[in-house]
């Protein structure tokens, strides 16, 4: 008999799902993907998860309440750390005892623990673990393993030519004759969730703006400019993110940039404030931040998107005409 497992699409799915798919499948199991993300998920997240959660909290649960009466097991792994001497933000950490505890008659977790701060020599018993819930073997969970940083690699070099995975599926977003180019910024659940960011990259794509998200960024380029930071950044996506931002206001490449944060995100409060400095008062590049939760109304996203876009054309226009006194 297959065994089946869930994955649920929301949080790490984005950076990481083509690495798991890739890995069970070799192993002989079937991977089921929850439904892509619409009312009735989030409203099921919504009823069965504390009110402090943020969104995309929230949202996983609600994909975890599709899964769990689909499959054997649902994959939810307690990721500390995913390079040395950084962490991941605390909702990730603290996420299988958060569903347990929100989400009742659940199916097995395959909740191991990933921790490179432990050290990566433990790298291949950690694979090992996530591999027992399928296979006893050893040799077999190793080729696995190898398949799979195969596959994961493909799926960030297409990333990086323009395909972004809205949704979990790659899609073309690159345009000919842009008008402009918008560095969209933020996390990656936040960003490729279409129902969560209602259409933010397609709304762009559709009024011809070539956008750039810093998944396209060289990894070393971003590591670079986040090493000149005064202090270290401990938070991973913190680090990315200000790294973005160093690297778009050192070269001035965009005409504009958004930034897409969820209310309540406690690493976003302080990030967004200091991207903002990076971008708009170092770099002078136009700056327009969009807050989201399960509240916000898509009609006042569309008007501040509009005016943000009419904004950055009329400063292309116009700039070089205004008077010393503005």
């Amino acid at each position: 008999m297959t065994i089946k497992i869930g994955i649920p699409r929301g949080l790490w799915f984005y950076d990481y799902y083509p690495l798991w798919k890739t890995f069970y499948e070799e192993l002989g199991a079937q991977v089921i993907l929850s439904k892509a993300t619409n009312k009735h998920i989030l409203d099921q997240g919504v009823k069965n998860t504390v009110d402090e959660a943020c969104l995309p909290v929230k949202i996983f649960n609600g994909h975890v309440m599709d899964l769990k009466d689909r499959v054997d097991y649902i994959f939810l792994p307690k990721m500390m750390s995913v390079y040395e001497r950084e962490y991941i933000c605390p909702k990730f950490s603290g996420l299988p005892e958060m569903v347990a505890h929100s989400i009742k008659d659940l199916p097995p977790l395959i909740d191991v623990e990933i921790n490179f701060n432990k050290s990566r020599k433990n790298l291949d018993e950690t694979i090992y673990q996530f591999g027992y819930y399928v296979t006893k073997d050893h040799g077999r969970i190793k080729r696995a393993y190898v398949k799979a940083l195969e596959s994961y690699a493909k799926y960030k070099d297409t990333i990086r030519r323009g395909y972004l995975p809205m949704d979990g599926e790659l899609k073309d977003y690159k345009v000919s004759e842009a008008r402009k180019k918008i560095a969209v910024v933020g996390h990656t659940y936040n960003l490729y969730d279409s129902y969560s960011s209602m259409n933010l990259l397609k709304k762009l794509n559709e009024n011809h703006m070539e956008i750039i998200v810093p998944e396209m960024l060289d990894f070393s380029v971003i590591n670079k400019y986040a090493g000149e930071l005064d202090k270290k950044m401990f938070w991973s996506f913190g680090r990315k993110l200000l790294g973005t931002a160093m690297y778009l206001a050192d070269n001035k490449g965009v005409d504009g940039v958004i930034y897409l944060s969820s209310f309540g995100c406690g690493i976003d409060s302080i990030i967004q404030d200091l991207f903002e400095r990076k971008s708009r008062r170092e770099g002078k590049i136009p700056f327009l931040l969009l807050t989201i939760d399960e509240h916000t109304g898509e009609a006042g996203i569309n008007t501040r998107i509009e005016a943000f876009l009419d904004m950055i054309e009329w400063r292309k226009k116009h700039e070089s005409n205004l008077s010393a006194y503005g």
